[in-house]
Protein backbone atom coordinates (compact mmCIF):
# COMPACT_ATOMS: atom_id res chain seq x y z
CA UNK A 1 0.00 0.00 0.00
CA UNK A 2 2.81 2.43 0.87
CA UNK A 3 4.46 1.97 -2.52
CA UNK A 4 1.97 4.54 -3.86
CA UNK A 5 3.47 7.20 -1.59
CA UNK A 6 7.06 6.96 -2.78
CA UNK A 7 8.43 9.58 -5.12
CA UNK A 8 6.03 12.37 -4.20
CA UNK A 9 7.48 15.68 -5.48
CA UNK A 10 9.09 17.98 -2.91
CA UNK A 11 6.76 20.94 -3.35
CA UNK A 12 3.73 18.70 -3.04
CA UNK A 13 5.11 17.49 0.29
CA UNK A 14 5.65 21.08 1.45
CA UNK A 15 1.99 21.83 0.70
CA UNK A 16 0.96 18.76 2.68
CA UNK A 17 3.06 19.89 5.66
CA UNK A 18 1.69 23.43 5.34
CA UNK A 19 -1.84 22.16 5.72
CA UNK A 20 -1.29 20.44 9.08
CA UNK A 21 -1.53 23.40 11.47
CA UNK A 22 -4.56 24.98 9.75
CA UNK A 23 -6.28 21.58 9.87
CA UNK A 24 -5.45 21.35 13.57
CA UNK A 25 -7.03 24.76 14.21
CA UNK A 26 -10.09 24.07 12.11
CA UNK A 27 -10.53 20.65 13.66
CA UNK A 28 -11.14 22.43 16.93
CA UNK A 29 -13.12 25.29 15.39
CA UNK A 30 -15.57 23.31 13.27
CA UNK A 31 -16.08 20.63 15.89
CA UNK A 32 -16.76 23.14 18.66
CA UNK A 33 -18.38 26.14 16.98
CA UNK A 34 -22.01 25.01 17.32
CA UNK A 35 -21.45 24.26 21.04
CA UNK A 36 -19.28 27.34 21.65
CA UNK A 37 -21.72 29.86 20.21
CA UNK A 38 -24.74 28.42 22.04
CA UNK A 39 -23.58 26.97 25.37
CA UNK A 40 -20.45 29.07 26.05
CA UNK A 41 -21.43 32.36 24.42
CA UNK A 42 -25.15 32.03 25.15
CA UNK A 43 -26.40 32.72 21.63
CA UNK A 44 -29.60 31.12 20.26
CA UNK A 45 -29.45 27.92 18.20
CA UNK A 46 -31.07 29.66 15.24
CA UNK A 47 -28.45 32.43 15.27
CA UNK A 48 -25.71 29.78 15.44
CA UNK A 49 -27.24 28.14 12.38
CA UNK A 50 -27.39 31.50 10.61
CA UNK A 51 -23.71 32.16 11.32
CA UNK A 52 -22.72 28.82 9.83
CA UNK A 53 -25.07 29.46 6.89
CA UNK A 54 -23.47 32.87 6.23
CA UNK A 55 -20.04 31.20 6.14
CA UNK A 56 -21.35 28.84 3.51
CA UNK A 57 -23.16 31.42 1.42
CA UNK A 58 -20.07 33.64 1.35
CA UNK A 59 -17.99 30.68 0.28
CA UNK A 60 -20.45 30.05 -2.52
CA UNK A 61 -20.42 33.65 -3.74
CA UNK A 62 -16.63 33.97 -3.53
CA UNK A 63 -15.50 30.53 -4.73
CA UNK A 64 -15.94 31.03 -8.46
CA UNK A 65 -14.33 34.52 -8.62
CA UNK A 66 -11.46 33.34 -6.42
CA UNK A 67 -11.04 30.21 -8.54
CA UNK A 68 -10.77 32.40 -11.62
CA UNK A 69 -8.34 34.69 -9.77
CA UNK A 70 -6.22 31.70 -8.77
CA UNK A 71 -5.90 30.61 -12.40
CA UNK A 72 -5.07 34.16 -13.47
CA UNK A 73 -2.98 35.62 -10.66
CA UNK A 74 -1.48 32.61 -8.93
CA UNK A 75 -2.79 29.71 -6.87
CA UNK A 76 -0.17 30.03 -4.14
CA UNK A 77 -1.02 33.69 -3.60
CA UNK A 78 -4.73 32.94 -3.17
CA UNK A 79 -3.93 30.05 -0.83
CA UNK A 80 -1.76 32.25 1.41
CA UNK A 81 -4.35 35.03 1.59
CA UNK A 82 -7.00 32.51 2.51
CA UNK A 83 -4.92 31.03 5.33
CA UNK A 84 -4.13 34.44 6.85
CA UNK A 85 -7.79 35.47 6.88
CA UNK A 86 -8.93 32.09 8.24
CA UNK A 87 -6.48 32.23 11.13
CA UNK A 88 -7.59 35.74 12.05
CA UNK A 89 -11.25 34.75 11.99
CA UNK A 90 -10.79 31.97 14.54
CA UNK A 91 -9.51 34.64 16.92
CA UNK A 92 -12.39 37.00 16.08
CA UNK A 93 -15.00 34.37 16.87
CA UNK A 94 -13.40 33.85 20.28
CA UNK A 95 -13.27 37.52 21.23
CA UNK A 96 -16.81 38.78 20.63
CA UNK A 97 -20.48 38.02 21.11
CA UNK A 98 -21.58 41.02 19.07
CA UNK A 99 -23.98 39.63 16.44
CA UNK A 100 -22.92 42.12 13.76
CA UNK A 101 -19.22 41.35 14.26
CA UNK A 102 -19.92 37.62 14.23
CA UNK A 103 -21.79 37.93 10.94
CA UNK A 104 -18.90 39.96 9.50
CA UNK A 105 -16.51 37.31 10.80
CA UNK A 106 -18.63 34.63 9.15
CA UNK A 107 -18.39 36.51 5.85
CA UNK A 108 -14.59 36.74 6.10
CA UNK A 109 -14.33 33.10 7.15
CA UNK A 110 -16.37 32.19 4.09
CA UNK A 111 -13.97 34.17 1.91
CA UNK A 112 -11.00 32.33 3.40
CA UNK A 113 -12.66 28.97 2.85
CA UNK A 114 -13.41 29.91 -0.76
CA UNK A 115 -9.78 30.91 -1.32
CA UNK A 116 -8.52 27.63 0.12
CA UNK A 117 -11.03 25.52 -1.80
CA UNK A 118 -10.28 27.26 -5.08
CA UNK A 119 -6.49 27.18 -4.81
CA UNK A 120 -5.44 24.15 -2.77
CA UNK A 121 -6.65 21.35 -5.02
CA UNK A 122 -5.46 23.10 -8.17
CA UNK A 123 -1.94 23.79 -6.91
CA UNK A 124 -1.71 20.34 -5.32
CA UNK A 125 -2.60 18.63 -8.62
CA UNK A 126 -0.11 20.87 -10.42
CA UNK A 127 2.75 19.95 -8.08
CA UNK A 128 1.86 16.22 -7.91
CA UNK A 129 1.47 15.27 -11.59
CA UNK A 130 -0.91 12.60 -12.92
CA UNK A 131 0.98 9.56 -11.65
CA UNK A 132 1.14 10.71 -8.03
CA UNK A 133 -2.03 12.83 -7.93
CA UNK A 134 -4.27 10.33 -6.14
CA UNK A 135 -1.49 9.44 -3.70
CA UNK A 136 -0.87 13.12 -2.93
CA UNK A 137 -4.55 13.84 -2.30
CA UNK A 138 -4.75 10.73 -0.13
CA UNK A 139 -1.69 11.70 1.91
CA UNK A 140 -3.13 15.20 2.26
CA UNK A 141 -6.34 13.62 3.50
CA UNK A 142 -4.37 11.48 5.96
CA UNK A 143 -2.38 14.32 7.50
CA UNK A 144 -5.36 16.67 7.40
CA UNK A 145 -7.65 14.10 9.00
CA UNK A 146 -5.18 13.32 11.78
CA UNK A 147 -4.59 17.03 12.44
CA UNK A 148 -8.32 17.79 12.31
CA UNK A 149 -8.91 15.01 14.84
CA UNK A 150 -6.17 16.23 17.14
CA UNK A 151 -7.79 19.66 16.96
CA UNK A 152 -11.00 18.09 18.26
CA UNK A 153 -9.00 16.45 21.07
CA UNK A 154 -7.68 19.90 21.99
CA UNK A 155 -11.11 21.01 23.23
CA UNK A 156 -10.70 19.38 26.70
CA UNK A 157 -7.72 21.71 27.24
CA UNK A 158 -10.33 24.17 28.46
CA UNK A 159 -10.47 22.05 31.61
CA UNK A 160 -6.72 22.49 32.05
CA UNK A 161 -7.01 26.25 31.65
CA UNK A 162 -9.87 26.27 34.15
CA UNK A 163 -7.49 24.61 36.60
CA UNK A 164 -5.39 27.78 36.46
CA UNK A 165 -8.36 29.87 37.55
CA UNK A 166 -9.85 30.88 34.23
CA UNK A 167 -13.59 30.70 33.67
CA UNK A 168 -15.01 28.28 31.12
CA UNK A 169 -15.51 31.10 28.64
CA UNK A 170 -11.99 32.48 29.18
CA UNK A 171 -10.53 29.00 28.77
CA UNK A 172 -12.30 28.59 25.44
CA UNK A 173 -11.00 31.98 24.28
CA UNK A 174 -7.41 31.03 25.14
CA UNK A 175 -7.73 27.79 23.20
CA UNK A 176 -9.10 29.56 20.14
CA UNK A 177 -6.32 32.19 20.19
CA UNK A 178 -3.52 29.63 20.54
CA UNK A 179 -4.76 27.56 17.62
CA UNK A 180 -5.33 30.67 15.50
CA UNK A 181 -1.66 31.61 16.01
CA UNK A 182 -0.50 28.11 15.06
CA UNK A 183 -2.57 28.22 11.89
CA UNK A 184 -1.10 31.58 10.93
CA UNK A 185 2.44 30.24 11.39
CA UNK A 186 1.92 27.71 8.56
CA UNK A 187 2.01 30.60 6.09
CA UNK A 188 5.82 30.46 6.31
CA UNK A 189 5.79 27.01 4.71
CA UNK A 190 3.41 28.10 1.96
CA UNK A 191 5.88 30.80 0.98
CA UNK A 192 8.42 28.08 0.11
CA UNK A 193 6.26 26.79 -2.76
CA UNK A 194 7.01 28.25 -6.18
CA UNK A 195 4.30 30.01 -8.16
CA UNK A 196 3.89 28.56 -11.65
CA UNK A 197 3.16 31.02 -14.45
CA UNK A 198 2.90 28.40 -17.19
CA UNK A 199 -0.72 27.49 -16.40
CA UNK A 200 -2.03 31.01 -15.89
CA UNK A 201 -4.96 31.85 -18.11
CA UNK A 202 -4.91 34.97 -20.23
CA UNK A 203 -7.63 37.05 -21.87
CA UNK A 204 -10.97 38.48 -20.80
CA UNK A 205 -13.44 37.13 -18.29
CA UNK A 206 -14.84 34.61 -20.80
CA UNK A 207 -11.36 33.18 -21.20
CA UNK A 208 -11.19 32.48 -17.46
CA UNK A 209 -14.29 30.29 -17.36
CA UNK A 210 -13.75 26.49 -17.58
CA UNK A 211 -15.42 26.03 -20.96
CA UNK A 212 -13.34 22.97 -21.84
CA UNK A 213 -14.37 21.21 -18.64
CA UNK A 214 -18.00 22.30 -18.36
CA UNK A 215 -19.62 18.93 -19.12
CA UNK A 216 -17.57 17.14 -16.48
CA UNK A 217 -18.27 19.90 -13.98
CA UNK A 218 -22.04 19.83 -14.48
CA UNK A 219 -22.19 16.10 -13.75
CA UNK A 220 -19.77 16.28 -10.84
CA UNK A 221 -21.42 19.18 -9.02
CA UNK A 222 -24.94 17.86 -9.59
CA UNK A 223 -24.20 14.68 -7.67
CA UNK A 224 -22.03 16.48 -5.12
CA UNK A 225 -24.52 19.21 -4.29
CA UNK A 226 -27.17 16.65 -3.30
CA UNK A 227 -24.77 14.98 -0.84
CA UNK A 228 -23.78 18.41 0.42
CA UNK A 229 -27.36 19.34 1.23
CA UNK A 230 -27.79 16.15 3.22
CA UNK A 231 -24.49 16.47 5.07
CA UNK A 232 -25.19 20.05 6.11
CA UNK A 233 -28.14 18.93 8.21
CA UNK A 234 -25.99 17.15 10.78
CA UNK A 235 -22.21 17.14 10.17
CA UNK A 236 -21.49 20.74 11.38
CA UNK A 237 -23.91 20.26 14.28
CA UNK A 238 -22.68 17.03 15.84
CA UNK A 239 -21.44 18.51 19.14
CA UNK A 240 -24.81 20.21 19.54
CA UNK A 241 -26.69 17.07 18.48
CA UNK A 242 -24.84 14.91 21.00
CA UNK A 243 -25.61 17.52 23.67
CA UNK A 244 -29.31 17.54 22.82
CA UNK A 245 -29.64 13.79 22.35
CA UNK A 246 -27.51 12.54 25.24
CA UNK A 247 -26.64 15.58 27.37
CA UNK A 248 -22.87 15.43 26.80
CA UNK A 249 -20.65 18.53 26.75
CA UNK A 250 -18.12 19.48 24.09
CA UNK A 251 -15.30 18.36 26.40
CA UNK A 252 -16.65 14.83 25.86
CA UNK A 253 -18.07 15.00 22.35
CA UNK A 254 -15.04 16.87 20.97
CA UNK A 255 -12.58 14.00 21.57
CA UNK A 256 -15.17 11.49 20.38
CA UNK A 257 -15.51 13.35 17.10
CA UNK A 258 -11.73 13.70 17.11
CA UNK A 259 -11.41 9.91 16.92
CA UNK A 260 -13.76 10.03 13.95
CA UNK A 261 -11.55 12.58 12.19
CA UNK A 262 -8.37 10.65 12.93
CA UNK A 263 -9.93 7.56 11.40
CA UNK A 264 -10.80 9.65 8.34
CA UNK A 265 -7.08 10.27 7.96
CA UNK A 266 -6.25 6.59 8.31
CA UNK A 267 -8.98 5.68 5.83
CA UNK A 268 -7.54 7.91 3.13
CA UNK A 269 -4.31 5.89 3.05
CA UNK A 270 -6.28 3.01 1.57
CA UNK A 271 -7.64 5.17 -1.26
CA UNK A 272 -4.88 4.68 -3.88
CA UNK A 273 -4.73 0.85 -3.66
CA UNK A 274 -8.54 0.71 -3.58
CA UNK A 275 -8.73 2.90 -6.67
CA UNK A 276 -6.09 0.78 -8.39
CA UNK A 277 -8.10 -2.37 -7.68
CA UNK A 278 -11.67 -1.16 -8.37
CA UNK A 279 -11.12 2.08 -10.27
CA UNK A 280 -11.81 5.52 -8.84
CA UNK A 281 -15.52 5.65 -9.70
CA UNK A 282 -16.40 2.24 -8.25
CA UNK A 283 -14.35 2.97 -5.12
CA UNK A 284 -16.27 6.20 -4.52
CA UNK A 285 -19.66 4.56 -5.03
CA UNK A 286 -18.96 1.54 -2.80
CA UNK A 287 -17.58 3.50 0.16
CA UNK A 288 -20.34 6.11 0.05
CA UNK A 289 -23.10 3.51 -0.24
CA UNK A 290 -21.95 1.49 2.78
CA UNK A 291 -21.43 4.71 4.74
CA UNK A 292 -25.05 5.71 4.16
CA UNK A 293 -26.27 2.62 6.02
CA UNK A 294 -24.37 3.66 9.15
CA UNK A 295 -25.56 7.25 8.82
CA UNK A 296 -29.18 6.09 8.86
CA UNK A 297 -28.65 4.06 12.05
CA UNK A 298 -26.80 6.75 14.04
CA UNK A 299 -29.91 8.35 15.66
CA UNK A 300 -31.27 4.89 16.57
CA UNK A 301 -28.42 4.36 19.04
CA UNK A 302 -29.37 3.92 22.74
CA UNK A 303 -26.44 5.94 24.12
CA UNK A 304 -23.82 8.46 23.08
CA UNK A 305 -21.00 5.90 22.91
CA UNK A 306 -22.96 3.70 20.52
CA UNK A 307 -24.06 6.70 18.48
CA UNK A 308 -20.49 7.98 18.31
CA UNK A 309 -19.19 4.59 17.22
CA UNK A 310 -21.76 4.23 14.46
CA UNK A 311 -21.16 7.82 13.35
CA UNK A 312 -17.40 7.22 13.32
CA UNK A 313 -17.81 4.20 11.02
CA UNK A 314 -20.02 6.31 8.79
CA UNK A 315 -17.42 9.07 8.67
CA UNK A 316 -14.57 6.61 8.07
CA UNK A 317 -16.27 5.16 5.00
CA UNK A 318 -17.71 8.38 3.59
CA UNK A 319 -14.45 10.27 3.72
CA UNK A 320 -12.37 7.48 2.26
CA UNK A 321 -13.89 8.72 -0.98
CA UNK A 322 -12.81 12.34 -0.37
CA UNK A 323 -9.30 12.27 -1.88
CA UNK A 324 -10.56 10.06 -4.71
CA UNK A 325 -13.17 12.65 -5.63
CA UNK A 326 -10.65 15.49 -5.48
CA UNK A 327 -8.16 13.56 -7.57
CA UNK A 328 -10.87 12.57 -10.04
CA UNK A 329 -12.02 16.14 -10.64
CA UNK A 330 -8.49 17.51 -10.99
CA UNK A 331 -7.57 14.67 -13.35
CA UNK A 332 -10.57 15.12 -15.64
CA UNK A 333 -10.65 18.91 -16.03
CA UNK A 334 -8.18 20.85 -18.15
CA UNK A 335 -4.96 21.73 -16.28
CA UNK A 336 -5.35 25.47 -16.89
CA UNK A 337 -8.93 25.42 -15.59
CA UNK A 338 -8.33 23.64 -12.28
CA UNK A 339 -8.66 26.75 -10.14
CA UNK A 340 -11.97 27.76 -11.69
CA UNK A 341 -13.18 24.16 -11.58
CA UNK A 342 -12.27 23.93 -7.89
CA UNK A 343 -14.07 27.19 -7.19
CA UNK A 344 -17.23 26.11 -8.99
CA UNK A 345 -17.18 22.72 -7.29
CA UNK A 346 -16.68 24.32 -3.88
CA UNK A 347 -19.44 26.87 -4.48
CA UNK A 348 -22.01 24.33 -5.59
CA UNK A 349 -21.13 22.06 -2.68
CA UNK A 350 -21.09 24.75 -0.03
CA UNK A 351 -24.35 26.45 -1.02
CA UNK A 352 -26.69 23.52 -0.35
CA UNK A 353 -24.52 22.45 2.59
CA UNK A 354 -24.84 25.82 4.32
CA UNK A 355 -28.54 26.22 3.60
CA UNK A 356 -29.36 22.83 5.07
CA UNK A 357 -27.41 23.56 8.26
CA UNK A 358 -30.08 26.04 9.28
CA UNK A 359 -32.74 23.42 8.55
CA UNK A 360 -30.87 20.88 10.65
CA UNK A 361 -30.45 23.32 13.53
CA UNK A 362 -34.17 24.13 13.41
CA UNK A 363 -35.19 20.46 13.38
CA UNK A 364 -32.95 19.80 16.37
CA UNK A 365 -34.28 22.85 18.24
CA UNK A 366 -37.86 21.54 18.01
CA UNK A 367 -36.87 18.05 19.12
CA UNK A 368 -36.81 16.18 15.79
CA UNK A 369 -33.30 14.90 16.42
CA UNK A 370 -33.43 11.91 14.06
CA UNK A 371 -35.01 13.71 11.11
CA UNK A 372 -31.78 15.32 9.74
CA UNK A 373 -30.20 11.87 9.41
CA UNK A 374 -33.23 10.35 7.71
CA UNK A 375 -33.56 13.17 5.20
CA UNK A 376 -29.83 12.96 4.50
CA UNK A 377 -30.10 9.23 3.83
CA UNK A 378 -32.62 9.79 1.04
CA UNK A 379 -30.45 12.51 -0.50
CA UNK A 380 -27.31 10.38 -0.32
CA UNK A 381 -29.01 7.52 -2.14
CA UNK A 382 -30.11 9.87 -4.93
CA UNK A 383 -26.62 11.37 -5.23
CA UNK A 384 -24.77 8.05 -5.29
CA UNK A 385 -27.12 6.73 -7.97
CA UNK A 386 -26.61 9.80 -10.15
CA UNK A 387 -22.84 9.71 -9.70
CA UNK A 388 -22.75 6.10 -10.88
CA UNK A 389 -24.93 6.86 -13.90
CA UNK A 390 -22.79 9.87 -14.84
CA UNK A 391 -19.33 8.37 -14.43
CA UNK A 392 -19.57 4.58 -14.60
CA UNK A 393 -17.68 4.45 -17.92
CA UNK A 394 -15.14 7.18 -17.04
CA UNK A 395 -11.42 6.35 -17.12
CA UNK A 396 -8.80 8.57 -15.53
CA UNK A 397 -5.66 9.63 -17.48
CA UNK A 398 -3.44 7.45 -15.28
CA UNK A 399 -5.76 4.46 -15.77
CA UNK A 400 -5.54 4.89 -19.55
CA UNK A 401 -1.75 5.18 -19.34
CA UNK A 402 -1.56 2.03 -17.22
CA UNK A 403 -3.49 0.09 -19.85
CA UNK A 404 -1.24 1.37 -22.64
CA UNK A 405 1.88 0.34 -20.73
CA UNK A 406 0.42 -3.08 -19.97
CA UNK A 407 0.31 -2.63 -16.18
Amino acid sequence: MFEDYRGIPREAMILIYAGILPALAYGMFYTDISYFLTIVQGLPDIFMGIVIMVMGITTVVASIPLGIAADRYGRRNVLIIGNVIASAMIAIFALTTNPAVLILGAVLEGLSEAAYSAASGAIMAEKAGDERRTAVFSLLGFTGGIAFGIGSFAIPLVVVFEGFGFSNREAHIILYLVLAALSLASTLLMLKVSESKALRKEGGIKGFLPRKSIKILIKYVTAGSIVAFGAGMFVPLMTRWLNLAYGVSDAISGPILGVSNILIGVATLAAPPLARRLGIVKSIVVTQAVSTVFMFTTPLSPGYLTASTVYTIRTFLMNMAGPLQSSMLMGLVSADERGAASGISAALWRLPNSLSTTIGAWLMSIGLLAMPFYLATVLYIISITLFWLFFRTTKMPEEKNARKSGN
